[in-house]
């Protein structure tokens, strides 16, 4: 029997699990043994396994037609004496920024179904956090958004005002919050930049000598600048005082210039960087108690030594 769902708090399915789970008394969870035992060691139990996904259709025809416009005055012109083409970026509000929104929100959508079953379980976070994106089977148009991770839940009385979501496995988040620092939200910066092969990149590419291609380096450089912006800005948006970084990638390829004409196709680079990360912040912590070094000695100078002791007592 299938139940509807109007797209708000968990889906039946999920609130299904999350009733088993917390009706059975037993908990699933993908961590490792040292990262269990890590967990422990800082004060928190998981609790169950946690998941969240959300499959998005990305409009308009083809291979997301008219996101990748690289707005370049001469595209689709013979010759040169057009002057450089600039970098038509996502950040900057070129068309590729409407693309960016979407999959921010598709992920967002991930996020939050993940973050709602870990409270329902009772959880004040989730760790070990792997996000995934991948082309939804039969439709091209179309995105599945996957996040899954282990709740856990502190054995003190202080509970957050909403849970936290990390990458960082058990051994990472124990080490974290030894440090003083606590995670607070899984963040994703992107960044799309598109630009036109102009005709000092084309006449770079058919040359014969050893040379940097300053058009293509531009637009690499560029994207990876806006992505780690982006990082940054939703960090402060989360009130972290620093971003962990889980990782980065990197995509870049060909299209055929959409301002171009049959008869005189040209080429963009499009290139697309990705930064996965967890926004952390600091939390007060009473000073570590010094530690001391025991010196035991292996031959008769710990007699002397226990003389000397003694001596030193006595006055």
């Amino acid at each position: 029997m299938t139940q509807s769902w109007t797209g708000t708090g968990l889906p039946p399915v999920a609130a299904a699990r999350v009733a088993d789970g917390r009706t059975g008394g037993t908990w699933s969870s993908a961590l490792s043994t040292g990262e269990f035992a890590a967990i422990r060691s800082v004060g928190f139990e998981p609790v169950g396994q946690v998941m969240g996904s959300a499959v998005y259709h990305v409009g308009r025809s083809g291979r997301y037609w008219g996101y990748h416009a690289c707005q370049y005055g001469g595209a689709g012109r013979t010759g040169g004496g057009y002057g450089p083409a600039g970098v038509a970026l996502s950040g900057s509000g070129a068309p590729s920024a409407a693309l960016v929104r979407v999959l921010d929100s598709a992920r967002r959508a991930a996020l939050g179904r993940m973050s709602a079953e870990c409270a329902a379980l009772g959880g004040d976070g989730v760790v070990a956090a792997q996000l995934t994106m991948a082309p939804f089977p039969s439709a091209p148009n179309c995105l599945e958004f996957k996040v899954i991770g282990t709740a856990v839940r502190a054995a003190g009385p202080v509970r957050p005002r909403r849970p936290f979501t990390s990458h960082l496995d058990g051994q990472g988040f124990a080490k974290l919050v030894t440090a003083g620092w606590v995670p607070v939200e899984l963040l994703v910066g992107m960044s799309i930049g598109v630009r036109h092969d102009d005709y000092r990149t084309r006449r770079q590419t058919y040359s014969w000598s050893n040379q940097e291609m300053d058009g293509w380096s531009a637009l690499v450089q560029r994207v990876r600048a806006d992505a780690r912006t982006q990082l940054a800005r939703q960090g402060a948006e989360h009130g972290g005082d620093g971003v962990i970084l889980a990782d980065s990638d990197l995509r870049v390829w060909e299209e055929r210039c959409i301002s171009s004409s049959q008869n005189n196709e040209q080429t963009d680079h499009i290139a697309e960087s990705t930064l996965l990360g967890t926004a952390v912040a600091r939390f007060a912590t009473a000073p570590a108690e010094p530690r001391t070094l025991t010196v035991m000695p292996l031959n008769d100078g710990g007699d002397r030594l226990r003389r000397r002791l003694a001596q030193a007592a006595r006055r």
